[in-house]
């Protein structure tokens, strides 16, 4: 009964804040909304009233679509290279090169990983499935670099816990900052990846099989950049016959 309305935007304010997405900071409510209606129905004191009611969260719009250009990953790998936190020189490149979701990295143990195939298996995806993560040799000399930690199964843990990190968000925001790339999040790495592979002249399924999405209209988001890519080459075709 001491949780208020108010007390609840500001919570949602604050995950905004936090560099959360406003889908998941969205949740938080819907994840109160839930809570309350299970309470009254259990007949909890202090449930009559539930204060997460009547927020309107409106639309998430996390369909934002922000890549990196080549000279905004040259200055974003240039900051990570001096961040503080020195696993985040190792993640970025990971992200940026394997278009994985950041705790499919964070949380990566040496196992999963074959180095004769080229792949980084995911033993549980976002779809509920294992899924294959292919490895471009960049990504293979990368992984030689990394630094080993003695009775530690994780690809890029915590260097004081030995553990996956609970949250990069600090070292990340300072170097993001630092490239001069404020608006730019981590989940953003995931998109210049599929951008790439688009721009590239791959396929909408198989850069919907690369990013792990189980039904296409996930990808479809980046058909537009194939759209792109046709017009580039028509106007190619346009100078090369020299017709105007």
């Amino acid at each position: 009964s001491q949780i208020t309305q108010h007390a609840i935007l500001e919570g949602h304010q604050e995950l905004l804040e936090k560099g959360y997405a406003k889908a998941s900071a969205n949740r938080f409510i819907v994840l109160l909304k839930i809570m309350f209606n299970l309470a009254k129905k259990l007949q909890i004191p202090g449930s009559d009233v539930n204060p997460a009611m009547g927020i309107k969260i409106g639309d998430p719009n996390n369909a934002r679509e922000r890549y990196l250009t080549k000279e905004e990953t040259q200055r974003l790998l240039r900051a990570v290279e001096e961040s503080e936190n020195t696993q985040l020189k190792f993640i970025v490149p990971l992200l940026l090169l394997t278009g994985a979701r950041k705790r499919e990295i964070l949380d990566a143990t040496w196992d999963e990983i074959s180095i004769e195939r080229k792949v980084l298996r995911v033993p549980l995806s976002k779809s509920g499935k294992p899924r294959l993560i292919p490895l471009s040799s960049a990504v293979l000399n990368l992984l030689e670099k990394l630094p080993r930690f003695e009775k530690c199964p994780y690809v890029v843990p915590n260097p004081t816990t030995r553990k996956p990190f609970v949250s990069v968000f600090l070292s990340w925001d300072n170097a993001r900052k630092k490239a001069g790339l404020p608006d730019v999040r981590l989940h953003d790495l995931r998109h210049s990846y599929a951008s790439s592979l688009v721009n590239a002249g791959t396929s909408i399924y198989v850069v919907g099989r690369a990013l792990g999405h189980s039904q296409i209209k996930n990808t479809m988001r980046y058909s537009h950049l194939s759209q792109e890519t046709l017009l580039d080459a028509a106007e190619k075709v346009a100078q090369a016959l020299g017709v105007q």
